[in-house]
């Protein structure tokens, strides 16, 4: 995870948990015109719009007062949905057993996409069998991460 990413979990953390939300991620395109920010919330009894709503103008307040993104930038707060992503190792244990997609930055073991069932998750590593072969990769090689709704399969 960025070092930007990083300090923006730290500001925007308690903010979201004051709103009674838990920071499931933070995403930040910072190549796209205008950037975007990003902000995944749950809580256990779902995420409804007005969560998303009081989140966005408080995140909006702080983000305003602290400036930590120096250019325009879009931001968008938002449920992690059924196909939700992952950013955490305690996430990817949480869905051990199930169907992910895995986009690696860098490619490991000549590849950089997965798709099948995520088999174990540590600090470090995350294991994921495609097509009956288990497939060991780093966490910090891990790109983009999802859980999907559907049988594991093949690379896509």
């Amino acid at each position: 995870m960025s070092e930007q990413v990083e300090q923006l979990k730290a500001l925007l953390g308690p903010v979201v948990e004051g709103q009674g939300c838990e920071l499931w991620g933070i995403e930040h395109h910072a190549g796209s015109k205008p950037q975007m920010l990003r902000i995944y919330i749950d809580r256990s009894t779902g995420v409804t719009v007005d969560d998303c709503a009081r989140v966005s103008e408080q995140v909006s307040a702080v983000l305003d007062v602290e400036s930590p993104i120096r250019a325009d930038y879009t931001l968008e707060v938002s449920s992690p949905g059924i196909e939700r992503p992952l950013f955490t190792p305690d996430q990817f244990r949480e869905y051990v057993g199930r169907a992910v997609k895995v986009r690696l930055t860098w490619p490991e073991h000549g590849r950089r996409n997965y798709r099948g069932q995520l088999l174990s998750a540590d600090d470090t590593m995350i294991e994921v069998a495609v097509d009956g072969t288990a497939y060991e990769l780093p966490l910090a090689a891990i790109h983009n991460a999802r859980v999907l709704e559907e049988d594991p399969g093949t690379q896509s």
